[in-house]
C-alpha cells in the first residue's frame, strides 16, 4: 500500500491550492471522496487505487503523461490518460472527443469514472452557480454516466457497482428535477 500512499501524496501535492465548485471544495476532499467510493466497491488493485488518486493530475496540473509513466508505470499512466480531457481542443470538440475516449476506455477506467461522477454530483449539490450552469453540469455528468454504464452493468468483480450506478442515477434525477423546478419559478 506504500505505492498507493505515494500516489495520494503526489496527487494532493500537485493539486494543492486548487479548488473546485466556486472555491468551496478542495481537490483533496474530491480525491478522498473518489477513493472512498472505490474502496466501498471493494477495489483493492493498487494500480486502480493509484489511478483514482491521480485521475485529475494531467488535466489540472503541469504533470505530463511521461511524468506519470516514469513515476508510476504504464498501466497507471494509461488509466489516468483515459480519464483526461484534451484541453487543447475547443470546448465542444473536447467533450465529443472525451465521450469517445471514455467509451473506448478500459473497464478499470470506467470504474474510476463512475466514482468520480458520483463524487462530482455530491459536490454539485452545494455548488453555488447559476441555474443554467448547474443544469449544464448535470447534463454533462449524465452523458458521462451513460457512456460508461453499459460496460459496468455486467461487472461481477465489484457487485457494489450496481448500487453505485443506481444511486448515481438517482442523484442525477434529483439534481435535474431541482433545476427544472427552479427554472419554472422564473
Amino acid at each position: 500500500m506504500e505505492f498507493v500512499k505515494n500516489a495520494e501524496l503526489f496527487a494532493k501535492e500537485r493539486l494543492s491550492g486548487i479548488v473546485r465548485c466556486g472555491g468551496k471544495i478542495s481537490y483533496s476532499k474530491h480525491l478522498d471522496d473518489v477513493m472512498n467510493r472505490l474502496k466501498s466497491l471493494g477495489v483493492v488493485d493498487e494500480e486502480i487505487l493509484c489511478s483514482g488518486w491521480l485521475h485529475d493530475t494531467l488535466e489540472q496540473t503541469t504533470v505530463s503523461f511521461d511524468d506519470l509513466y516514469e513515476r508510476f508505470g504504464s498501466r497507471i499512466a494509461v488509466l489516468v490518460s483515459d480519464l483526461t480531457k484534451d484541453m487543447t481542443l475547443s470546448k465542444k470538440k473536447r467533450e465529443q472527443a472525451y465521450l469517445l475516449q471514455l467509451k473506448d476506455s478500459s473497464s478499470d477506467s470506467k470504474i474510476i469514472k463512475l466514482c468520480d461522477i458520483s463524487a462530482n454530483l455530491s459536490d454539485l449539490k452545494n455548488y453555488e452557480v447559476s441555474k443554467s450552469k448547474k443544469s449544464r453540469l448535470v447534463r454533462q455528468q449524465r452523458r458521462y454516466l451513460l457512456t460508461v454504464k453499459a460496460d459496468l452493468l455486467g461487472n461481477v468483480d465489484y457487485p457494489g457497482i450496481q448500487t453505485l450506478l443506481a444511486s448515481t442515477e438517482q442523484s442525477l434525477n434529483r439534481l435535474a428535477q431541482r433545476s427544472i423546478k427552479i427554472k419554472s419559478k422564473y
